[in-house]
């Protein structure tokens, strides 16, 4: 009964945590401060004629053994909450409509507790296409092991799951946790056990080239680089810290981080033939077409969805995240329409993506 009283405790401590993010960064500034996205110095050289129709352009994708009708993503926000839980089903009903992927915020909080699993269900309102489970990397050296991750996929009903990597921000968050010593052989482990892909995602600071060949090395099936240049989790923990020195020291860890595009060069040119998603700070569709550019696979769009999902009334919030990826999809359409590339293949190979002088 003890154990039984410690678990439920823990998980509400989780379900507080997560309210507290989404309220954060609906409110308050959470963006680096000092470091942008890098996909500003960077600009397609336009195609005055194209020589191709507009409306035959070809957006769509295969990922996770499921098709796409564009390579898009919902990335990992939230869960564990009645209020996280709304937020997940109207992404994914606007996914469903779209054709979009969609990834799950950390779900620790419905393996310590079943009765949060809910908020991590939506394949109800996303059935056919990819869905992605996530949990903490760091978890699997406080108890967690190859069978929780396989329970957070049960859960989802999930095509695969993303482990994700979150140092900096453990160190800032009030209960976090820092020990990420011997990691690696723990991903190895999960990555062996699964019978769905596992990838690896950062949460706002990017990858680098050597940590995307060790990851290769032990079997992940794809990288998320969610780079630096959006939100900034030592900024949004630094709102829910009470002690006065981390809460100073988080603003020296604003423009902390490896850029978006950097991070997606640097992991394409180290593990070419692993697939790359793009994430971290991208606010439109031509940002997507430059990630693709550069060589991912698909482009995760976060926050900049969440205003619109957080709405209350649902059918007003869905209307809008619909009419928000429609815009999204038409302005990648429209660049690769402007460089004469048909289809996602002949975007992800153009020559006229030029480094700003």
């Amino acid at each position: 009964m003890n154990e039984q009283k410690i678990v439920a405790e823990e998980a509400a401590v989780t379900a507080k945590r997560k309210g507290e993010h989404i309220r954060i960064c609906l409110q308050e500034e959470v963006g680096g401060n000092g470091v942008e996205t890098g996909l500003d110095r960077f600009r397609f050289w336009h195609n005055p004629l194209p020589e191709l129709s507009f409306h035959n352009i070809n957006l769509n994708t295969e990922w996770l053994g499921r098709k796409l009708r564009a390579p898009l993503l919902v990335s990992s926000m939230t869960g564990g909450t009645d209020e996280a839980g709304a937020i997940n089903r109207r992404l994914a009903e606007a996914a469903e409509h779209c054709g979009w992927a969609i990834g799950l915020g950390s779900m620790r909080a419905a393996i310590e507790q079943k009765d949060l699993a809910a908020s991590f269900y939506i394949r109800k309102e996303a059935p056919t296409v990819p869905v992605i489970a996530n949990l903490g990397a760091v978890q699997l050296n406080y108890g967690f092991g190859a069978d929780h991750c396989i329970r957070a996929v049960e859960i989802a009903e999930a095509d695969a799951l993303v482990l994700h990597l979150n140092s900096m921000q453990e160190v800032f968050q009030p209960e976090g946790n820092t020990n990420f010593e011997g990691l690696l052989a723990q991903i190895e482990t999960v990555c062996r056990t699964l019978n769905v892909p596992v990838g690896i995602k950062e949460v706002g600071w990017g990858i680098d080239a050597e940590t995307a060949v060790r990851l290769a090395s032990a079997g992940i099936a794809f990288i998320d680089v969610a780079g630096a240049g959006g939100t900034s989790w030592s900024q949004v923990e630094k709102y829910r810290l009470s002690d006065s020195m981390r809460k100073q020291a988080a603003e020296a860890f604003a423009d902390w981080g490896i850029p978006t595009a950097e991070s997606i060069r640097e992991v394409r040119s180290s593990v070419p033939d692993l697939p790359v998603v793009a994430s971290g700070g991208l606010r439109h569709g031509v940002d997507a077409a430059k990630a693709i550019a550069l060589g991912a696979r698909i482009a995760g769009f976060g926050r900049v969805l969440l205003p619109r999902a957080a709405q209350t009334d649902t059918r007003v919030s869905v209307e809008q995240l619909i009419e928000q990826f429609q815009r999204i999809e038409f302005e990648l359409r429209t660049a690769m329409f402007g460089i004469g590339a048909a289809s996602i293949d002949a975007l992800r190979t153009t020559n006229r993506l030029v480094e700003k002088a």
